[in-house]
């Protein structure tokens, strides 16, 4: 394990280091990987690498890689952002940009390290995210770790020729179960 903080059975977090740009730029250029997100440019590695750089600078997000334990690659990113420490609350987010990694359980125990980061160490009571109505597998990952869905902004983005609404969900420091 290279830099773990924290550490599940499959997976492991990671700060994100300026190199590993180089691996996210296709996964965020991918056309299947990027639906799920709220990206519509091309991103180049000089802006992957000062993204990074931002969020590492940041006193309001926390990105970390998701690293496969068994083959010790980064798969992935996932994130707090935006943390209001007066309100304790914070945006989750999460990508895994290897889609050879998909549907195996990563993202569901990335989301519960993080979350449980959150409530546990960082003294947040809410965590939320926007998740687009077209991204059913995200919303069972969110669904069984916990997150309730709170609202709807409606036709809050246009892909594949039509309106997609972007569901609110939240989970509560109170409705987190490890």
């Amino acid at each position: 394990m290279r830099n773990p903080f924290l550490i599940g059975t499959k997976i492991y977090l990671r700060p994100l280091e300026r190199e590993d740009a180089a691996l996210f730029v296709p996964w965020i250029n991918d056309a299947e990987v990027n639906r799920t997100l709220n990206r519509y440019r091309p991103m180049t590695l000089e802006a992957e690498e000062e993204f990074i750089q931002s969020l590492v600078k940041s006193e309001h997000d926390l990105a970390l890689g998701i690293v496969a334990r068994q083959t010790d690659r980064l798969i992935g990113a996932t994130g707090l952002h935006r943390i209001d420490f007066r309100n304790h609350h914070a945006a989750f987010g999460i990508v895994i940009g290897d889609k050879n990694e998909w549907n195996k359980g990563y993202g569901t125990e990335a989301t519960g390290l993080l979350v449980g980061y959150a409530f546990g160490t960082l003294n947040l009571n809410r965590v939320w995210l926007h998740v687009y109505e077209n991204n059913p597998r995200a919303i069972h990952v969110y669904e069984k770790v916990g997150f309730k869905r709170e609202g709807v902004l409606r036709q809050d983005r246009y892909q594949e020729g039509r309106y997609w609404d972007a569901i609110t969900m939240g989970i509560l420091r109170e409705e987190w179960k490890p």
